[in-house]
């Protein structure tokens, strides 16, 4: 299922009782984050989205919480659990090598894959577009949030940042978060490691004293979704959003820049980010649950302002997790394992737990096959892209449930010799991450909880794990309800 729009996924939302509106009048400035704070921490029934109707200097209402749940974010999705894209995903990936044997299973499934590719369709009018402004564009309109009490100003936290490259003209969308100074001048936060930034430096690097950026926020969750996944730099977000939701994202092209935006967005700021200009950005109170630093970013001036004639402005907030942008994240662990697997064939599954934050830890099953393979895989995760920034990777045999944490830290603590199962390697880290003594770099750690072999040189006789006969398991199941225990 496609939603056309963020429209129709909160009438989706509605209509199974997950969202909430509230009529009560509430203060963009630290107000609105406080009431979705707490309701990001509840479980179960009482953790909705929340669509504040009724926002102080604004006419716009802002969506909270929108992907803030497992059941929110399948239903983003149109699946009943996020695994099922992986599954689809996995079968396109399973074209055989060419062979005479092979040669009915490639007829089934290329058609698959070029099924699944939805190229963008471009279209001339768009909802995105029923209010211009371009003599007095202000963001003084947008109730934009200043969500902690020590945030540098108020930010725009979901916003989809369109740019191109300056060489290729390829298409980047990534999600950059933006401080605004006034009412046309934001920052443009775009870490040193992500694509919109190197399409910046190319242009610089060219001479270029400008390039061109469009910002979409409020658009349908799957289009959200694709610019926060971890893609490899040549594959168009707008083609993988096409992907995840079957059917082609409409776009269209802007009115001041030679950019193309998602045509069903609520709100599209457009302009230039000059690339001789940094400004000062921050404190933001970030997903790790402390603030990151003051620093100086890139900024962004605004040329143009478009959006529908009664626009709802899309936001999320950060900090200590479980929050909404867990959920965005466990939508990529899910979604990217078959990928995963294509590259290292013997892993079984991943855990990201979500106070790991998306960057501090990754847990791994593996088919242990020779000797030392925890820390191949170890080091081969640290070598795959935004996987470099980990920070500690537990490594677990292939029968151990990574998705149960009690499971994995009872290996942890007992499967363990602190000299021999630690691996401590330096490297690259997120731009985020405050405990190491240097920026953007330091110490990484893996362990290796799988159980020990004699030819890894320091193995004891391992005892067998506690484990219940099979007749029995199956006896006590055909007779638990004569127990009465359920």
């Amino acid at each position: 299922m496609a939603y056309k729009d963020l429209r129709e996924y909160i009438a989706a939302l509605e209509e199974r009782g997950l969202l909430k509106r509230i009529t009560a009048q509430v203060d963009p400035e630290l107000e609105i984050t406080e009431i979705t704070d707490r309701i990001s921490k509840r479980e179960g029934a009482e953790n909705v989205a929340l669509l504040f109707e009724n926002v102080k200097g604004s006419k716009m209402p802002v969506l909270m919480n929108a992907f803030g749940s497992y059941e929110r974010m399948s239903l983003a999705f149109g699946v009943e659990k996020l695994d099922d894209i992986a599954d689809e995903l996995t079968e396109i990936l399973k074209i055989p090598h060419i062979s005479l044997q092979n040669k009915m299973n490639l007829m089934t499934l290329i058609p698959l894959a070029r099924k699944a590719i939805n190229f963008p369709k471009y279209v001339k009018n768009a909802p995105c577009q029923e209010v211009i402004e371009t003599e007095h564009p202000s963001l003084d309109e947008i109730p934009i949030l200043k969500c902690w009490p020590d945030d540098g100003g108020p930010f725009v936290t979901l916003p989809l940042v369109f740019t191109k490259n300056p060489a290729t003209g390829k298409r980047n969308v990534g999600m950059y978060r933006l401080q605004k100074y006034d009412s046309r001048t934001t920052g443009m936060h775009w870490h040193i490691h992500k694509n919109g930034a190197e399409n910046f430096r190319d242009m610089k690097a060219r001479g270029g004293e400008r390039i061109e950026a469009a910002v979409a926020i409020g658009t349908d969750p799957v289009v959200t979704y694709a610019a926060t996944a971890p893609l490899p730099r040549d594959i168009d977000e707008m083609v993988f959003a096409g992907f995840l939701r079957h059917k082609s994202v409409e776009m269209v092209k802007c009115i001041t820049v030679d950019l193309e935006v998602p045509a069903t967005a609520e709100i599209i700021l457009e302009g230039y980010v000059d690339t001789n200009e940094m400004r000062r950005e921050g404190p933001f109170g970030d997903h790790t649950g402390y603030y990151s630093l003051a620093d100086d970013y890139p900024v962004f001036h605004i040329t143009a302002i478009t959006h529908r004639k009664d626009p709802i402005y899309a936001a999320t907030v950060v900090g200590k997790p479980p929050m909404e942008d867990c959920f965005l994240a466990k939508a990529t662990e899910r979604i990217f394992l078959p990928l995963l697997k294509q590259m290292l064939p013997e892993v079984i599954d991943v855990n990201m737990p979500l106070e790991g934050v998306f960057h501090d830890c990754i847990v791994v099953s593996i088919k242990k096959q020779f000797p030392m393979h925890a820390r191949k895989v170890m080091h081969a995760l640290w070598g795959m892209g935004q996987m470099m920034n980990v920070k500690m990777i537990i490594v677990v045999d292939a029968h151990v449930n990574v998705q149960d944490m009690k499971e994995v830290w009872w290996r942890v603590f007992n499967n363990i010799d602190a000299k021999y199962d630690l691996e401590i390697v330096q490297g690259p880290l997120d731009v985020l991450d405050h405990s190491s003594p240097m920026a953007k770099w330091g110490s990484k750690l893996g362990i290796d909880a799988t159980k020990t072999w004699p030819e890894e040189g320091h193995a004891r006789e391992w005892p067998d794990e506690i484990a219940m006969s099979e007749d029995i398991v199956k006896r006590v199941n055909e007779r638990w309800k004569e127990f009465g225990l359920d």
